[in-house]
């Protein structure tokens, strides 16, 4: 290693990846499935707010939030705090009775969630809750007078690993194993800034429904459409026209409104959940990652009609609301709307995004958009042809790794970059600092001086 990197918030020790390493990886190769494998070669040993420490104590700045998990911060206080009593009074477990915890939880929840969304259950994973979404559409569905089963969504989103979730997904080919697809679930354009805009979104969604038409009839097939609060590769947000016109059509023909809030939820776009950027009201609200911060923590909102429709004890599981998860929501919750973290998503938003802005006009050959919203951004790397710079994404990455900086790079094209809500603005400049020049870096080595 040439030299070392030391910062207030980063320090970097030895080469990446550090000593020890590789030999966990090998073990972890030898024991777990590959579906496991992939990781960034960092052997984690502890985290603490927006920092990731490795084996060898390099300290890292946490642009990842672990995918959207840890809004409040790494080991949070506060939700230390709760486990920490909850593990005091030796109480861990408690399958589905009920239990005060669970009770203070959902009653705050129900309450921070918007108008309609009335009631709750708890689940462990992400595609638990979209599943459940799913399935709640479905009986609702088939409770009107014709079996209504149609499902609409969006070409290029993703709403997780089991079948039904699989399916939703905007790509067929990652659900080729199921075998066969639901005739009943329908996928439509996806509006991508460089196909629509604010000006002509009421346009784009009346001829992606136009050409639906000649399928199925709306008001007697379709129950519900299920949202990607934004598209999760890209971090690219539909536009607001777009989504309060399908709100109304929705309205009109009784079908249900769904958001998958894995991503945008719990305070991550500057509001407590994604949906909230568009004015519209929801029915069904599918959560998880930062649910909890720590813990599995999955949820499923919605208005009571719906939520009632399962039969009693039909949508639990073994796992549910037990009272670790309950006390890492519940504090959870009350870092984000009692420690301002919300407000500072919102605030610090501004100057994260202003500062990645630049990439724009530093490198217009090379960057094609900065999306996203809050503490929440995604940078499109495609050339003048508009084609993914898949290797220059690599680079750059491995460049911030190599700096004490983690990114995710997703897609082919984009990287994306969400650092905990518990930032402040002098620890959030530094990343994108150390960032930018990996960019103004990774371009020069590549391209040289054609830029």
């Amino acid at each position: 290693m040439e030299k070392i990197i030391k910062t207030k918030n980063r320090l970097i020790l030895t080469k990446i990846p550090a000593p020890g390493t590789n030999k966990i990886f090998k073990n972890i190769q030898k024991y777990e499935s590959r579906s496991m494998h992939g990781q960034i070669p960092i052997a984690w040993s502890k985290a603490k707010n927006f920092n990731i420490f490795d084996i060898a104590g390099n300290k890292f700045i946490d642009f990842t939030s672990t995918i959207f998990v840890s809004n409040t911060g790494h080991s949070n206080p506060r939700i230390k705090k709760y486990i920490q009593t909850s593990l005091k009074n030796n109480f861990l477990h408690s399958y589905a009775y009920i239990h005060k915890l669970r009770e203070k939880y959902l009653k705050k929840l129900v309450k921070f969630s918007g108008n309609g969304l009335e009631k709750a259950f708890l689940m462990s994973a992400g595609t638990e809750a979209t599943e459940a979404a799913f399935k709640l559409m479905r009986m609702y569905g088939k409770n009107q007078k014709k079996r209504k089963l149609g499902i609409i969504c969006f070409e290029g989103n993703w709403h997780g690993r089991t079948m039904a979730s699989q399916m939703m997904s905007g790509n067929k080919k990652q659900s080729e194993w199921i075998g066969y697809h639901d005739k009943n679930i329908h996928h439509i354009p996806f509006p991508f800034p460089w196909k629509t805009n604010e000006k002509n979104a009421e346009k784009f969604l009346e001829n992606s429904l136009k050409n639906l038409k000649k399928k199925i009839n709306l008001k007697k097939d379709v129950c519900g459409v299920m949202f990607e609060t934004f598209q999760g590769w890209g971090a690219i947000f539909y536009p607001l026209k777009y989504v309060q016109l399908f709100a109304k059509i929705c309205k009109k023909n009784n079908i249900l409104i769904a958001f998958d809030e894995m991503q945008a939820g719990f305070g991550r776009t500057g509001e407590l959940f994604g949906y909230m950027n568009y004015d519209v009201e929801p029915d069904i609200l599918a959560c998880g990652k930062g649910s909890s911060s720590s813990l599995p923590l999955s949820i499923v909102l919605g208005r009571s009609e719906i939520m009632d429709l399962p039969e009693i004890g039909s949508m639990s599981s073994t796992h549910s609301a037990n009272p670790l998860v309950c006390a890492a929501g519940l504090a959870n919750l009350e870092a984000l709307i009692e420690d301002g973290l919300i407000k500072n998503s919102r605030n610090l938003g501004k100057v994260f995004h202003e500062k990645l802005n630049v990439l724009l006009k530093r490198f217009p050959n090379y960057v094609s958009s900065v999306q996203g919203t809050g503490l929440l951004a995604a940078v499109i790397f495609v050339n003048q042809k508009g084609e993914p710079l898949s290797k220059l994404c690599d680079l750059i990455s491995e460049k911030c790794l190599q700096t004490g900086l983690l990114v995710v790079h997703t897609g082919r094209e984009s990287i994306k970059l969400a650092p905990p809500l518990v930032i402040n603005e002098e620890e959030l400049n530094e990343g994108v600092d150390t960032f930018l020049d990996a960019v103004d870096k990774s371009i020069n080595e590549l391209y040289g001086s054609q830029h």
